[in-house]
Parts: structure tokens; C-alpha cells; sequence
């Protein structure tokens, strides 16, 4: 979140009185006997680097929850590691995912004084394995005959990007987004997603017209990046 402190702990403290609530539901009806999919997921993928990569341990950490960024780093500075690769799993660039987890590891290796250097994995939005990726796990569900398929993204509030833009011209005017040169795509997240979309439906052979994109979870008042997935419903 991009606001001062104290409003944004007042903001974090009022969501978690009310989303706990809101949310269960949800989270029950797509909850694993295996336990929090996101969990479950990351520990395979874990489980499945460990067999890629020869460089040393392959370790899971969580942004928020655990086992931290601090508790993973700070084990393996005592192991001795003094380079570590940092893979945010996030395909898309934000600041509100990506750099909030190198800031966070910057922050721990101060704090603590490690004498560790660290790499970071680039957003993987255009990636082919990650299209892939999405097209082996979608495939299943278009078997069937549909009139049109909406890929949903997570939203972020217009002043992410703005913020973002380096060149200050390009930002939610028009179709920048497809149009943006390389300099504005590697970090908006609006046009990284754009991407993502066209490259997975072009994949599938969805042709235009059948699909679209929109953006969810809306927070607050402030405008987010549009279309709304609720007014594109």
C-alpha cells in the first residue's frame, strides 16, 4: 500500500475485522483436505524445483505468513549461503507484490547484518512455460461449448501505474498497454497482464471476440484499473 503509515494501518486493522468474515465462505468451498491451496501448490512446486536446480537448497518462503522471508533467509545465512536467487511467484509486476518482497529482503539482511548478496527473478508474464502453464490448467474446463471466457485479473489502483510509467506519457492512454515500448511494460502491470492474455488465448486458439479481460477486488474508493470484472458480469 502506498499511503502513510498510520493510515495504513488503520486500513489493514479495519479489513481484518470485516474480510475474515466475508471471506470464509469462499475459502471453504475451494479449501483442499490437503489444507490452503496456495500452501499445498507452493510446497509442489518447491518439492518439483529441488529436482532443476543444482545451485544449492531450494527454499519456501512467504511474504505474509510463514515461514517468513526473514526466517528462510536469516537459516540460510547461518548455513552459510552468501548468494541467493529471490524468485517473487508473481508473473506480473507490482509494487505491491513484487517489490514489496525484495523490499523485504533488503530489509532483513540490514536489519540483521547478513553478509548475503541476492539476485531476483524478472516477472515471467511472456514467458512460454508460463503460458504453457495456464493453457495445460485451463484446457479441461473449455471442453465444453462456452459463449465467452473473461480472464480476471487481481486489480491495483490507477496511481501503481502512474507511479510507474518513467517516461509519463504512456500510462492508461488509449491502447498504450499493447502498444508501450519495453522500457514502460517491465513494470506495468496493466500491460503485463494484457499480455499475458492475448499470448495464453492465442495459445488456446480463442479468437477475438470470445475472450476479454477485466480486474477485481476493488478496494476502497479510489479508482482502480478498469474494466471492472463486476461491471464487465
Amino acid at each position: 500500500m502506498d499511503i502513510p503509515w498510520p493510515l495504513r494501518r488503520l486500513l489493514v486493522s479495519l479489513i481484518l475485522i470485516k474480510r475474515p468474515e466475508q471471506s470464509a465462505h469462499a475459502y471453504a468451498s475451494i479449501w483442499w483436505d490437503e489444507g490452503s491451496p496456495l500452501v499445498v501448490l507452493s510446497k509442489r512446486l518447491q518439492q518439483a524445483m529441488k529436482k532443476e536446480w543444482s545451485h544449492g537448497p531450494v527454499e519456501l518462503a512467504m511474504r505474509y505468513g510463514e515461514p517468513s522471508i526473514e526466517t528462510v533467509l536469516t537459516r540460510l545465512s547461518e548455513q552459510g549461503f552468501k548468494k541467493v536467487t529471490l524468485a517473487p511467484l508473481y508473473p506480473q509486476f507490482a509494487d505491491s507484490t513484487v517489490t514489496t518482497v525484495i523490499e523485504e529482503a533488503k530489509r532483513v539482511v540490514r536489519a540483521k547484518s547478513l553478509k548475503m548478496q541476492f539476485s531476483v527473478l524478472q516477472p515471467f508474464y511472456d514467458q512460454p512455460e508460463y503460458v504453457s502453464a495456464l493453457v495445460e490448467s485451463v484446457r479441461p474446463h473449455l471442453e465444453q461449448p462456452y459463449d465467452h471466457l473473461l480472464l480476471s485479473f487481481h486489480g491495483l489502483p490507477e496511481r501503481h501505474l502512474h507511479k510507474r510509467d518513467p517516461t509519463g506519457k504512456h500510462c492508461l492512454k488509449d491502447d498504450c498497454c499493447m502498444t508501450a515500448p519495453a522500457q514502460v511494460v517491465a513494470t506495468c502491470y496493466r500491460a503485463q497482464c494484457l499480455q499475458s492474455a492475448a499470448a495464453f488465448a492465442k495459445r488456446m486458439g480463442i479468437p477475438d471476440g470470445k475472450w476479454s479481460v477485466s480486474f477485481q477486488s476493488r478496494l476502497g474508493r479510489a479508482k482502480w484499473i478498469e474494466p471492472y470484472t463486476e461491471a464487465r458480469l
